[in-house]
């Protein structure tokens, strides 16, 4: 009886001091967890990159709200020449993105790249929707990136369109990736 009571006291001056001490607190949290299950540690590590490309500067504030909801970095995808007003007349057969649009195997060049992408787990992928789907330059940054091991989300802005043929379209392209969710976000 008396080692029990000692048991319980100790425990109950354990629990007294992290209390009164968060940060060991939450060490003690940590400690138990990678204890117990080093995927649940890893999984407490991950990171998040919100990658993204806007024309307009849309996608470029729905990209800063998802980089906030998940405490995400942001990595914005820029086009090595930028896109005018006429380049995105989508009326325009002979406008910019009308031609690369049209032509499947069109490759915008960007300008840098993603030089620390190893370093997150999860890549958020965002852009305008063009002609019901992602715009090209969204297939450099693929392309230019190695993007094995990681979840690949998309999130996307339009006028009308949904994200699902954009989302169906990527997977398609590129398989040997695993893709998880889409969001359309306005």
């Amino acid at each position: 009886m008396k080692r029990i009571a000692f048991i319980f006291a100790a425990c109950s001056l354990m629990m007294a001091a992290c209390a009164q001490n968060p940060q060991q607190s939450n060490n003690l949290k940590l400690t138990a967890r990678s204890s117990n299950s080093t995927n649940q540690q890893s999984n407490d590590m991950k990171k998040t990159l919100v990658a993204y490309f806007s024309a307009t500067g849309t996608t470029k504030a729905a990209a800063q709200k998802l980089a906030a909801e998940f405490n995400a970095d942001l990595y914005e995808i820029t086009p090595e020449v930028p896109y005018t007003d006429a380049d995105l007349d989508w009326r325009d057969k002979n406008s910019r993105s009308t031609i690369e649009m049209k032509d499947k195997s069109s490759r915008p060049a960007i300008s840098g790249k993603c030089d620390n992408i190893a370093d997150y787990d999860t890549v958020w992928i965002g852009f305008p929707v063009w002609w019901y789907t992602a715009p090209t330059i969204i297939n450099t940054f693929i392309e230019n990136h190695d993007l094995s091991s990681k979840v690949l989300n998309v999130f996307a802005t339009s006028g009308g369109s949904d994200v699902k043929d954009s989302y169906n379209d990527l997977k398609k392209a590129y398989p040997q990736y695993n893709w998880g969710e889409s969001r359309l976000m306005n």
